[in-house]
Order: structure tokens, then C-alpha cells, then sequence
């Protein structure tokens, strides 16, 4: 497998600067919800992760001329460089990284569908907007009954790009949330890695909704 073509899968957890306008509506029911103090183990903790992160990839002495990262949340759009700049420009600790991989001569390629990117932040929003609870819920179960099938659909896409861009000989990095299932969908011939294989921690508010 060593001329074949090799995928680093790497677990993450998202920020508050991925995340855009909707941060300081998921921070606001984030602390509502469980109080000041958890939100700041809860922001430490994800610090530590993307420490973690970056540590390890520093230690695998990537061959970047034949890597190529692909980013959860990051659509195909000819825009993708612009996209990263901007996040690592807020501070985004995943996009600083990625910005730092393309910079030492890494690919950076368009991962996820736009459209289905589109619905998923549509139904994130609407949630986090409204302050009632009752409606909270209720569109709760009704995004329960939808993600599962948007996550897969956003799952084969990711797939079908990876296996249509990776090269043989090449490396892949990618960057996916904890919801994700990417990896059981690859074909037989990318060899998966995985550079961590869990998370020391509980997953936050934003990981219950945005996969």
C-alpha cells in the first residue's frame, strides 16, 4: 500500500470562530443552558484538542507537495482559499492550521456540497434564533428526523471528492466532525489512519447540532 493512496482521518471538534455569525447565539444558549463555567471548560478543552492537533501533525513530516486537506464545512466553490484566510484571519484554530498546511505547499481542496451545507446551516440557525423553549424542542426533533439523512448525504459527497481528487502516491488530511461517518464510506484502496482516535471529553452544545 505504499504507492497507494493514504487518508489521515482527524476527529474534531468545532469553535466559536467556525462557526460565523451563529457564535454568539450558540454561546448564549450554551450558557443558558449549562451555566458560565462548563462553557469555559468547555472552550478549554478545545483549545487543548486543536493543541493536541497541530502537535501531531508536526510530527508526521507530511510530504505537503503531495498533501491534500479537506475540510468539514468547507464547500466547493472557487472560493475555498478565501474561505480559510478569512476563518484563520478570527482566529479559527482548525483554519489557522490549514492556512499553515497550504502555506508549506499543501492542497486545499473544495469538500462538501454548498446546497447541502445551505440546509444544514438553515435548520442551525432557525434553532439557535428562537428563545422559546417549547419551539426550541420542537424544531429539535424535527432536525432529529432530517440529520441523520443530511449527514449521510454530506458524508457521500465528501466521499466522492476525496476518491475523485486524491491522487495515487498522495496523502490526505481530513478535518471532520465527531457526527461524521466519512471513513465507512471510502473506497477499499485509501488506506484510513487515524491521528487520534477519540476525544478525553464531552462533546459541546454546537456538537449536538452542527455534525
Amino acid at each position: 500500500m505504499i504507492n497507494g493512496r493514504r487518508l489521515i482521518y482527524i476527529p474534531i471538534l468545532h469553535t466559536q470562530q467556525d462557526m460565523g455569525s451563529l457564535a454568539p447565539q450558540a454561546r448564549k444558549t450554551y450558557v443558558n443552558k449549562l451555566g458560565q463555567k462548563l462553557w469555559r471548560h468547555h472552550v478549554q478543552a478545545i483549545d487543548e484538542m486543536w493543541g493536541g492537533i497541530k502537535s501531531k501533525l508536526l510530527r508526521l513530516k507530511l510530504p505537503y507537495k503531495k498533501t491534500y486537506v479537506y475540510q468539514d464545512g468547507l464547500p466547493l466553490c472557487g472560493k475555498e482559499t478565501e474561505i480559510i484566510h478569512h476563518l484563520a484571519k478570527q482566529g479559527s484554530p482548525n483554519h489557522l492550521i490549514v492556512e499553515g498546511l497550504v502555506k508549506k505547499g499543501a492542497t486545499l481542496v473544495g469538500t462538501e456540497d454548498p446546497g447541502l451545507l445551505k440546509q444544514e446551516y438553515d435548520w442551525i440557525k432557525k434553532i439557535l434564533a428562537t428563545g422559546n423553549n417549547g419551539q426550541r424542542e420542537t424544531l429539535l426533533k424535527e432536525y432529529g428526523k432530517e440529520a441523520p439523512e443530511l449527514l449521510k448525504k454530506r458524508d457521500f459527497f465528501i466521499k466522492e471528492q476525496i476518491n475523485k481528487t486524491l491522487p495515487l502516491r498522495g496523502v490526505g488530511l481530513l478535518f471532520i466532525g465527531l457526527l461524521h461517518r466519512v471513513d465507512e464510506f471510502l473506497p477499499v484502496d485509501i488506506q484510513v489512519s487515524y491521528l487520534i482516535y477519540r476525544l478525553p471529553f464531552h462533546r459541546g452544545f454546537e456538537m449536538e447540532l452542527i455534525p
